[in-house]
């Protein structure tokens, strides 16, 4: 069998299908365990058959690790800033995603924790990915989807929904949500690297599909979870507003309060010594104004509601309440 077809082990990093192979797949950490065939679309294999082993091969796993490590290091969180002029201490380089070259992914390879391959070559990549801005765009479906954000942390956040949904106080529960969303973006270079995706999207549908995916995903299971609140707590949503609005108005308020913390560290977003966060202030204006108890007959439009908010007098105005 010749030197590159499916099923050889190589010594220089190749393809890996043999029974050892797969069970080296198993044992990767999450998300690298899992099946990466309907996301790594851009391999160089033709066949579906060889492009899901390919998918699924451990030192494409190893390629991933790297680049996803290399991102981290000069994204965040606390890149690596190399200055660009020594005599001024503001000019820095700002590479983007410069610093995923063929040669700097397959020798960052050879620094992957175990279980991960440490043998790569810029050869070997380009067996997967050619040309290499189709490894790139991989790199950004991988870092884009869920599973960095916050599908698999389920069971860290069990609790706090347990909270909302039963517990005796559920705002309680819903300022620790918001607190660990919040704080989990701001410490996961897969927000760091969206940032950069949302600026390049504009023209670009590869982008823009693993951006649009990312929010499907995550609102689809957010969604799950409000149905759940509301129904468990007697309300409903007000006439005219949906749940589709909820989710994405909140995926604005994470989205937005993170992008600020971020680039402003002073600001007030977080109390991390109380453990609150601006995030959960929004949801809660947001279920004050969209939320009314299922009992209130025929309920009344967020429009309605503020209409008669403001028609009230206050004090000093002159007028007189109805």
């Amino acid at each position: 069998m010749r030197v590159g077809m499916p099923g050889v082990r190589r010594h220089d990093g190749g393809m890996r299908t043999d029974p050892e192979g797969r069970a080296l797949k198993q044992q990767l950490p999450y998300p690298y365990n899992q099946d990466l065939s309907k996301v790594l679309r851009g391999l160089k294999r033709r066949a579906l058959k060889f492009r899901a082993r390919q998918a699924n091969d451990p030192v494409t796993a190893a390629y991933l690790c790297a680049a996803f490590r290399l991102i981290q290091r000069h994204l965040g969180p606390h890149p690596r800033r190399v200055s660009a002029d020594t005599e001024d201490p503001d000019s820095i380089a700002r590479p983007l995603l410069s610093f995923l070259s063929q040669r700097a992914v397959a020798e960052e390879v050879a620094h992957n924790p175990p279980p991960f391959p440490r043998v790569g070559s810029q050869r070997t990549m380009r067996d997967r990915w050619e040309p290499h801005s189709n490894f790139i765009a991989d790199v950004l479906r991988f870092c884009l989807r869920s599973w960095h954000f916050p599908a698999q942390h389920t069971d860290e956040v069990a609790d706090a929904k347990d909270e909302m949904i039963n517990g005796p106080d559920p705002v309680r529960g819903l300022h620790r949500l918001c607190y660990w969303d919040l704080t989990r973006m701001l410490g996961s270079p897969a927000f760091r690297v969206g940032l950069v995706a949302a600026a390049a999207a504009e023209g670009d549908p590869v982008i823009s599909e693993a951006i649009s995916g990312r929010y499907r995903d995550t609102g689809a299971r957010w969604k799950q979870f409000d149905e759940e609140f509301l129904r468990a707590r007697g309300l409903r949503l007000r006439a005219g507003v949906t749940l589709d609005d909820c989710v994405t108005l909140l995926a604005a308020f994470a989205d937005g309060l993170a992008l600020r913390a971020l680039a402003d560290p002073s600001a007030p977003v977080i109390d991390r010594a109380r453990r609150r966060c601006l995030l959960g202030t929004a949801t809660l204006a947001l279920i004050a104004g969209c939320v009314e108890r299922a009992d209130h007959g025929e309920g009344q439009s967020l429009e309605d509601a503020v209409r008669a908010l403001m028609s009230e007098s206050s004090p000093g105005s002159g007028r007189k309440r109805a």
